[in-house]
């Protein structure tokens, strides 16, 4: 036996105990929250303990030392057990179930079957969150290890969390029969805000009723995040037979769908080109290798009939035919198909289409395999093309789109299928574009692309380190009160969607985020929120606005400044103030103002093509958003004269810090259908739905109390409002909108001469200054980004200005091209 272990308390109060012989022990080191003594591997509770509500461990059942102090508490006990068998008390982080005989067979991993895929399933682990010990969490208990589930028990809502963030549970049961102890709702919805338990099954154990009493609504525990309710009951049979059946019910289905990720992993690999489709022939999903083969991207194509894509007229006129032939009495057909791809050219394939029968016995899905036919000198070509893109990491540029260095965007669904076919939400249905064909070149980087660059030599650049913290430009005010008269005119108008930020700009000497952030921030109460002095508060603006690169046509502080006032005009909008907290608040403007600092003018896919270290840094993904967060933490705690979080509580911050990320990385435009998407379907279509079903009055306070129920939903919220504001320029007044349009068609401009002088691959070829049509790129940037997006974000805020601009203005670039009218005015005929 080895030396007596020693013990460890942190400041959490979480006790570490570790065995001094650490070679001989199976478990070197024990981690117990708060209160509990141990001795080899047993952790026995001590009157200290008692009083300190905890999350304890049992390792065996084994009889332990008597402890060295204290009286000893009555023990659990399993119904029949003899009175020296050792029950458990409650387990902690590292903690399993008791391990019987019976239950240790019991415990073993059970195979499952997915289609042909055989999956192996650990044994089930169960999370009981009950304030104090009684008859139903003893049965629950004993029911976990009966059926040979691994069992945590806490006391607490941290200690709850704490252990499901560390062991990921697939059962989480919490008694929801006293609120005296901790809300249980509350309990849930901070248990669904994480990540891992979008696969976790919550189970509320709830009051029995008497007889004459009618039993309550299911719905508040639905709402709150629990998937079932358990009526208390403290037989062990019950709890086991309940257990049982979620286990082989949610809880399986859950693995089995988590599996399926494998599943897509392999398909977005493959070299083939995999198309999936409905029975109706509605395209489902499309891999990697079929948008590089046909030229298409997938939010063109996912929502879409086959029949609406464009055929070759190469093949013979009977062939669908033949294929409907096989493919409805469910039999595969093989066979050399001509397809269009989206540039227009004919290319030969080798199709083989497989029925997928699904529920009653019908055929639901079609999977189709391609691959090039390379009989021709056409597809050669393509074929090599197609090819050496997948070794060189080169991307597949197609006429209306060319991807990200390395294809990193990620899948997304296109919100105009979706709320085409099932929108329970008019207003989203209300205007409908032609094909996304009609994008000219326009690269997902646009409309507000994220890079100042220095050149190191040949392609390479870097990032210029632009952390200067000195203030060379004129002195800003010591307050808001301070500023000049002709300023604070011109501010006294801020919280008007038609203000003029390019007035602001020329009476600030281009420095008009210092003088708006405080006018905004001072209204929202931002310093009252963070606990800094309005000193350090302007302090931290010059910083950030010292940042930005005032010789970048668009993205420039006056960018910034104007997505901080589209921000904080969205947030005065009473659907949006009542669906979120204060702190949504202060994390929305203070991502507002940082969300481009540092930009170069130059896009991400530039920084990719040009091998910048920060492209490496950041592995091509989210390049210049994740630099814009990074470099703004950065800056604000170098230097404690700006450091608006210094004040703070280190959670609040924690909560603030990652708001804040989050919301900058939504302004990253691959991933602009993703956000859309999930926003209709979990606010739009459930909002909509409430509308639909209640006439009251109050039906609007109760769906944004719902909302705020839910923080994944704040979440998307927050996420929709930065976008809308990084992008509102077509929503602004026509002679702003015009102004926009112009600079940031100047900025592209000069990154496609860039390319052109280095050699780089022209990401946006629309954006040459000889041949581009201002008008024409508009038209397609509304059709394909804005107008679904803010018909989403109008159906919940109420917006009628902004679509009234966004209608004239649409009006306004239509007109132009029907001219042929390419060139509008630039900065540099208005600027003085």
């Amino acid at each position: 036996m080895g030396c007596a272990p020693s013990i460890h308390v942190s400041q959490s109060g979480v006790i570490y105990c570790r065995d001094s012989d650490e070679s001989n022990s199976p478990h070197q080191t024990t981690t117990i929250s708060q209160g509990a003594a141990a001795l080899h591997g047993l952790f026995i509770k001590t009157d200290a303990a008692d009083s300190i509500p905890s999350v304890l461990a049992y390792q065996s059942r084994q009889q332990p030392p008597p402890p060295s102090a204290g009286p000893r508490r009555k023990e659990r006990r399993e119904p029949g057990a003899s009175a020296g068998a050792r029950a458990p008390r409650c387990c902690g982080i590292e903690a399993e179930t008791q391990t019987s005989t019976a239950s240790a067979k019991q415990a073993s991993t059970t195979e499952v079957q997915i289609g042909p895929m055989r999956l192996t399933q650990d044994p089930i682990q169960v999370l009981l969150i009950f304030a104090k010990e009684d008859n139903q969490s003893d049965g629950f208990w004993w029911a976990c290890d009966r059926a040979g589930y691994r069992c945590n028990i806490a006391r607490t809502p941290e200690s709850a969390l704490e252990c499901f963030l560390d062991k990921h549970q697939e059962i989480i049961v919490i008694d929801h029969r006293n609120s005296r102890y901790f809300d249980a709702e509350d309990i849930c919805r901070s248990i669904r805000a994480t990540k891992p338990s979008e696969h976790t099954v919550i189970l509320a154990v709830v009051p029995r009723t008497s007889a004459d009493q009618e039993e309550t609504s299911v719905l508040p525990l639905l709402n709150a995040g629990f998937n079932r309710q358990f009526m208390e009951n403290s037989s062990i049979t019950a709890c086991y037979n309940e257990l049982v059946q979620i286990e082989h019910g949610e809880v399986r289905s859950q693995f089995k769908l988590r599996a399926c990720n494998a599943v897509f992993a392999a398909l977005d690999h493959c070299q083939e080109a995999v198309e999936i489709t409905s029975e109706d022939h509605v395209i489902q999903y499309v891999n990697p290798a079929f948008e590089r083969m046909m030229g298409y991207h997938k939010g063109e194509l996912i929502g879409k009939e086959l029949t609406e894509l464009p055929k070759s007229d190469k093949n013979r006129a009977d062939i669908l035919d033949t294929i409907n032939t096989f493919i409805k009495k469910g039999k595969e057909w093989q066979g050399v198909y001509y397809a269009r791809r989206k540039s227009g050219d004919s290319i030969q394939q080798h199709v083989k289409i497989t029925p997928v029968i699904g529920q009653g016995g019908k055929v639901r899905h079609f999977v189709s395999l391609k691959r090039l036919h390379c009989a021709n000198e056409n597809n050669k070509q393509l074929y090599k093309s197609h090819r050496d893109e997948k070794y060189t990491g080169d991307n597949f540029q197609s006429e209306s789109h060319s991807f990200k260095c390395k294809n990193r965007r990620k899948d997304s669904a296109d919100v105009k299928s979706i709320t085409s076919q099932s929108s329970d939400a008019p207003s989203l249905q209300a205007r409908r574009y032609s094909s996304t064909a009609r994008i000219h070149s326009m690269t997902i980087e646009a409309p507000i692309t994220k890079g100042g660059l220095r050149r190191l030599s040949g392609n390479e650049y870097v990032f210029s380190k632009n952390m200067n913290l000195s203030h060379n430009h004129p002195s800003v005010p010591n307050t808001i009160n301070d500023v000049p008269p002709c300023i604070a005119q011109l501010l006294d108008n801020e919280e008007s969607w038609d203000f003029n930020i390019f007035e602001l700009e020329a009476v600030t000497n281009k420095r008009p985020l210092v003088y708006l952030g405080l006018k905004v921030f001072a209204r929202f109460g931002v310093s009252e929120f963070l606990n800094c002095s309005e000193a350090t508060l302007r302090a931290w603006l010059q910083v950030i606005e010292a940042n930005y690169h005032s010789s970048n046509s668009y993205h420039n502080s006056t960018h910034a400044a104007d997505v901080l006032h589209a921000t904080a005009f969205f947030l005065g909008k009473e659907r949006v103030k009542g669906s979120l907290d204060h702190l949504d608040e202060v994390a929305a403007l203070i991502a507002a103002t940082i969300h481009d600092v540092d930009h170069p003018g130059r896009t991400n896919s530039f920084l990719c093509n040009a091998g910048s270290e920060l492209a490496v840094l950041y592995n091509d993904m989210a390049v210049l958003e994740s630099h814009h967060t990074a470099l703004a933490f950065q800056l604000t705690t170098k230097d404690s004269k700006c450091n608006i979080f210094k004040n703070i509580d280190r959670n609040h911050y924690r909560t603030l810090r990652q708001a804040v990320i989050d919301m900058v990385l939504a302004t990253e435009m691959t991933k602009h259908f993703e956000h859309v998407n999930k926003f209709v379907n979990s606010i739009n279509k459930p909002m909509a739905s409430e509308q639909t079903s209640s006439h009251s009055e109050g039906s609007d306070c109760e769906c944004t109390a719902n909302i705020k129920n839910f923080p994944d939903n704040q979440t998307l919220i927050k996420r929709m409002m930065i976008k809308c504001a990084d992008v509102a320029n077509p929503c602004r007044p026509l002679e702003l909108c015009i102004e926009w349009a112009g600079r940031i068609s100047e900025e592209y401009f000069a990154q496609t001469d860039e390319e052109k002088r280095q050699g780089l691959p022209v990401v946006m070829p629309v954006f040459d200054r000889n041949t581009c049509s201002i008008p024409k790129s508009q038209i397609s940037f509304i059709d394909y980004f804005i107008t679904d997006m803010f018909d989403a974000w109008d159906a919940f805020a109420h917006l009628p200005v902004l679509m009234q601009h966004l209608a004239n203005n649409y009006k306004h670039w239509k007109t132009l091209d029907e001219l042929k009218c390419k060139s509008l005015r630039l900065p540099s005929e208005n600027n003085n």
